[in-house]
């Protein structure tokens, strides 16, 4: 398996898996922020995209996200029976793709994997739709596919599989290398920015990874792939083609040159009726299969919130905090960039080991940053909003919100605010949540309160120090308030 040229003898240039060249980034939203003071009124708040989100989850997650829902199938073919399986064995792979799949260490099918790879792998061809969360086993699925679909004796394009971002298509070629390791007489080349076919040169790799731009020009003004010839169409984080304006008509635009008999299999991490509609021009005939995300829940987080005058006095609760309390690893939130670097700046000079977490980072910076969080190199984890989600740590007893979740007119973010406090009380153990609240802002406590007031309420208080500097044991006339308890500072 390898990356190779155009077949006439010219060497295509293989993107580097670092980052890109500098250039300004489309899928990082900025807005305008509020802060504890007058220097931070005017610093805008972070925010990343979709895509961004998406590569990060796939560098960080070093294993599959175990699930317990099983796989629901939405739609079927009636006269096409479904079954799963249980081990690779099952299935109808060359020996050289077991060898490359037990290599990355799949010692069993995943949950997707179990319902999707029959599908995907049956003959004649199914049409597929799928959606599954990040880190579950899709990518690796649609590569055994592919690379069981190709034939490896005819030099040309089989299998086109288009990806968002130009480093979404380098993660998935890195998957296809590393299973397909032991297939030499298969070839993938990536159809992104920085690499160039000439016009009309004809290319030789059997499976072509891009981003749908840059795959339209190689299929209609290079001509350099026959789209005819193409057997199966991979579309992946459909989502996020639908978010990012132009890359889902491009996509159809390639899907409608293919031929009728081409399988198209299409991936999602959300499902919602844009998406749905999106894959119905996508994909024709299609089995529907979807494993439902974890669901998040605050029965066993128990939250608390601190009514502070300026950033100062916030960092004094915190400081009774870890004076009352035994914390294995917390992770603070930040509504800006500059709060975050001067809580680090504090926490640092009292003697915390701090890492802090920015969207100024690479994304490969930021997964070097969570896995040294995660190796317990450092014990306080300062974020802005770039890694609400996805960072399951178990060591994480503690969440504090040091500025509460809000959107642009103020109100409160409640997606962001339970991903945020979802960093604790993960595998089955409980978890405490604090919020630092201005006095102007206690308002948005109570409308926070009210929004979640259908979740499970907790079951015990949390265990916690005695003694008056305790902010657990200091909370007057809140003890039933649901689900936060009021300790004004």
């Amino acid at each position: 398996m390898a990356a190779t040229g155009d077949g006439g003898g010219r060497r295509l240039r293989l993107p580097a898996p670092g980052p890109p060249p500098s250039r300004p980034d489309p899928f990082v939203c900025r807005r305008g922020g509020r802060g504890d003071g007058p220097e931070e009124e005017e610093e805008e708040e972070e925010k990343v995209g979709l895509a961004e989100t998406s590569l990060l989850n796939k560098l960080i997650r070093t294993s599959l996200v175990e699930s317990s829902h099983r796989v629901e199938i939405l739609q079927q073919d009636p006269s096409s029976p479904l079954f799963s399986i249980k081990t690779f064995e099952e299935l109808p792979l060359k020996k050289e793709l077991l060898q490359g799949i037990y290599l990355m260490g799949f010692n069993r099918p995943s949950k997707i994997q179990e319902t999707a790879l029959p599908i995907m792998l049956a003959y004649p061809p199914q049409n597929l739709i799928a959606q599954s969360q990040s880190g579950t086993g899709k990518t690796a699925a649609f590569v055994l596919a592919m690379l069981s679909r190709v034939n490896a004796a005819e030099k040309h394009p089989q299998c086109l599989c288009l990806a968002p971002t130009y480093e979404l298509a380098l993660q998935i070629g890195h998957v296809i290398e590393n299973i397909g390791q032991f297939c030499a007489d298969i070839k993938v080349t990536y159809a992104v920015r920085g690499n160039q076919v000439p016009q009309g040169s004809a290319l030789e790799e059997q499976i072509v990874i891009g981003t749908p731009g840059t795959m339209l020009d190689w299929c209609f003004k290079r001509r350099a792939i026959d789209v005819k010839k193409i057997a199966m169409f991979v579309l992946d984080e459909a989502d996020i083609m639908i978010d990012t304006q132009g890359l889902s008509c491009q996509s159809i635009r390639i899907q409608r040159a293919l031929p009728k008999s081409c399988q198209m299999l299409l991936f999602s991490a959300t499902f919602k009726e844009t998406v749905r509609a999106f894959a119905v021009q996508i994909v024709s005939n299609p089995i529907v299969i979807k494993l439902r995300e974890e669901e998040l829940t605050l029965s066993n987080i128990r939250q608390y919130y601190f009514v502070c005058r300026s950033r100062e006095e916030k960092y004094r609760a915190l400081c009774n905090i870890y004076g009352g309390i035994t914390v294995g690893q917390a992770m603070i939130f930040c509504q800006t960039r500059r709060i975050a670097d001067w809580l680090s700046v504090e926490m640092s000079q009292d003697g915390h080991q701090v890492a802090i977490l920015t969207a100024e980072l690479t994304v490969a910076q930021r997964a070097n940053v969570i896995q040294r969080f995660r190796d317990g190199k450092e014990k306080v984890l300062i974020a802005t909003n770039v890694c609400a989600r996805g960072i399951d740590v178990q060591q994480v007893t503690i969440v504090v919100n040091f500025n509460l979740p809000t959107d642009q007119k103020c109100r409160p973010d409640f997606e962001t605010y339970l991903h945020r406090i979802g960093r604790t009380g993960r595998f089955g153990k409980r978890g405490i949540a604090f919020s630092m609240v201005e006095r102007q802002n206690v308002r948005l406590v109570r409308v926070i309160e009210e929004h979640f007031r259908e979740y499970p309420r907790p079951s015990a208080s949390p265990a916690g120090g005695s003694g008056t500097g305790d902010p657990l044991c200091s909370s007057p006339g809140a003890g039933d308030s649901f689900p936060f308890i009021s300790s004004p500072f």
